[in-house]
């Protein structure tokens, strides 16, 4: 395990940034889906709003905290660490400045993601500029119960994370792995953390082309997509998850989910057990909005009725 000695030292000062989107933005709503659990050592809501981001830049570790000024028509960026300055740079993309345009001329054609509309004007689809920090995460959900995934993520970065820089709510934050990093972490650890050999090896085999993969920022979501299906260990899901975060992807959709056709279908056609087939299908209305679509309809839906048993969590450290 890596032990941090904490040091006594005045508060650094933020790099800071205001940005003045063309319209208010909920900002917890927003990045609320960049969190990986409860407890996830990369991301903190405090009680006053604010979220805290720890995030691995190109230019190095950085704490992002970002607050919205409704009244004053602001979203204000405050950054520490050697990746301040990158992620000030990224905040209006973070907070949906791309996401903008379609936000605005989404048309709801169902009552519940019309009522969700209505009472969620703020909330956009952030863009994070970072592919494999949302890739990591993405992966470790494959196949597993969101409790499985969310500890294993936990755990590892709690294990070989880096201390967050700045003032961070929570002492207990930490910066996501670099490349390199994930290539060290030991087999053991991996079983420990509860993640399979299968999900270990998609990971390693991603942060091995981890610099190509960061390259796909730049494309189209849909460009995106196709590359990182042609690696082992990445479908539909996977990459769609990545994407919606990285790359604001407003029209990938989770096709593959275990719960999320349930509840496209129960809400959308009153369908309790709907599958992929009969979620694309209702979801063809949205075509190019798809995601936001989906956003919208999870912000508003009611907690399902349980068709299914729940699944067991597995303990691989007892394996």
């Amino acid at each position: 395990m890596v032990e941090w000695t904490p040091v006594s030292a005045p508060a650094p000062q933020p790099a800071t940034r205001v940005h003045r989107p063309a319209a208010p933005v909920d900002v917890p709503r927003t990045l609320g889906v960049l969190r990986r659990g409860p407890a996830d050592p990369s991301f903190r809501l405090a009680p006053d709003g604010a979220v805290w981001r720890v995030s691995r830049t190109p230019d190095g570790p950085g704490t992002l905290r970002v607050t919205a000024r409704p009244a004053d028509g602001e979203v204000r960026g405050e950054a520490w660490g050697p990746g301040a300055g990158w992620l000030l740079d990224a905040l209006p993309d973070l907070v949906g400045a791309a996401d903008a345009e379609g936000s605005t001329g989404f048309v709801p054609r169902h009552p519940v993601i019309a009522e969700a509309h209505r009472r969620h004007p703020g909330l956009r689809l952030c863009r994070t500029g970072l592919v494999v920090e949302a890739l990591v995460p993405a992966v470790l959900e494959q196949k597993v119960t969101t409790v499985e995934a969310y500890r294993g993520w936990r755990l590892l970065l709690a294990r070989f994370g880096e201390p967050a820089p700045g003032p961070v709510p929570d002492p207990r934050m930490r910066t996501p792995l670099p490349a390199a990093a994930w290539l060290k972490v030991p087999s053991w650890e991996w079983h420990r953390a509860g993640v399979d050999a299968r999900r270990a090896g998609t990971v390693m085999r991603a942060v091995r082309v981890a610099a190509a993969l960061e390259r796909t920022a730049a494309l189209t979501a849909e460009e995106a997509a196709a590359k990182l299906r042609t690696l082992p260990g990445i479908g539909i899901w996977t990459a769609a998850e990545t994407l919606q975060r990285s790359h604001g992807a407003a029209d990938l959709v989770s096709v593959g989910d275990l719960h999320l056709p349930r509840t496209v279908g129960r809400e959308l056609a009153g369908v309790p057990d709907g599958d992929d087939a009969l979620m694309v299908r209702l979801l063809a209305v949205y075509a190019g909005q798809r995601q936001r679509a989906v956003r919208l309809l999870l912000s508003g839906s009611r907690r399902p009725p349980r068709h299914i048993p729940r699944q067991p969590i597995r303990d691989f450290r007892r394996m």
